[in-house]
């Protein structure tokens, strides 16, 4: 296991993080995953003996259910609080009420509360929003954020599923008001998936910020069960929620070159395509989740694959971005400026 640092902190995390999305399955969430206490116990203790220290739950998974099965686990475990990081998120919506949702100051300091009681923690590594909140103002979220960091409740916050501009004007109204930055960004991003490029990354590099990538796999469209004359099984993930969007068209491409790659280097499509985010050196973590041991380890081998320059330009060439403006003006501008 490689450990990177979070940001432009001296946090080191693993490069690989559980995600816990499958832990529960209560409401909605039992189209994600079902798992019971037994086999969150079993995947949390094979993620830490491999070497994981970072674990990714969110308060709105299964209810609230997914953050308390995350702490009895580490309790039943008898694991050292102090040698995990420990994330979680506020935003969506905790019960019937107006004031259940959202990024308000109100609902920030209740949910805070609710997840450490449902952790069993005395306090949280990285407290992320869920997304943005477009009827609360960033400053309101980000100074009720800056509390809990001076509280100690929290010991850093990031930010997951915003734009470009929303993360940059958080970072600048923080360093203005001298409040607590985001130090990370969780979001989607896959090599079949390359949206981030065109703004995001460039922001994250200028700005130092981490980058936790979720869905590496495209909700299972590159785990190996699916090509272009390959249907997923009955029950996958992707049969029964097709999410996140995604070009099969070009997926396909793409996985017309990882299927027979997969055969050449004895590894399996998933472990390339988690390999191919590792190498990519904005990302900070990678958030594995699985339902099985067996899914788990395969996920977890990803972090000893390796690429020749060739194999890489290869993948590079058929999941590229297609180029759009400003992003080819500033190439064809900028081209003159470099050494």
């Amino acid at each position: 296991m490689k450990y990177k640092m979070l940001g432009n902190t001296g946090l080191l995390v693993s490069d690989l993080c559980l995600g816990t999305m499958t832990f529960g399955g209560k409401g909605f969430w039992n189209v994600i995953g079902q798992l019971d206490q037994g086999m969150v116990n079993d995947l949390v203790k094979q993620s830490v003996e491999a070497g994981i220290n970072f674990i990714d739950t969110a308060n709105v998974y299964s209810e609230g259910v997914s953050e308390e099965m995350t702490g009895k686990a580490i309790r039943e475990l008898g694991l050292n609080r102090e040698e995990l990081v420990i994330a979680t998120k506020v935003r969506g919506k905790m019960g019937s009420l107006p004031n259940q949702i959202g990024l308000t100051r109100k609902h920030i300091m209740e949910q805070v509360e609710a997840s450490l009681k449902r952790l069993n923690v005395d306090y949280i590594d990285l407290y992320q929003i869920h997304s943005y909140d477009p009827m609360t103002p960033l400053e309101e979220t980000l100074r009720a954020l800056d509390s809990l960091v001076q509280s100690g409740k929290v010991r850093y916050i990031g930010c997951s599923n915003v734009a470009a501009w929303q993360l940059m004007k958080a970072l600048s109204i923080s360093e203005y008001k001298g409040l607590a930055k985001f130090v990370s960004l969780q979001a989607y991003y896959t090599i079949a998936g390359r949206d981030l490029e065109r703004e995001i990354v460039p922001l994250l590099q200028d700005q130092k910020v981490g980058l936790m990538v979720w869905s590496p796999l495209a909700g299972g469209l590159l785990s190996g069960k699916y090509g272009r004359t390959i249907e997923g099984a009955e029950g996958s993930r992707r049969s029964t929620f097709d999410f996140p969007p995604v070009n099969k068209d070009k997926a396909y491409d793409i996985l017309d070159i990882l299927h027979p790659m997969s055969k050449e280097k004895g590894v399996s499509v998933a472990q390339l395509s988690l390999a191919w985010l590792l190498h990519q050196p904005v990302v900070t973590s990678v958030i594995i989740g699985a339902k099985t041991l067996d899914q788990l380890n395969d996920n977890i081998a990803s972090g000893n694959v390796q690429f020749s320059a060739e194999e890489l330009q290869k993948l590079d060439e058929v999941s590229r971005l297609s180029p759009e403006y400003p992003g080819w003006m500033l190439d064809r501008t900028g081209a003159d400026r470099k050494i």
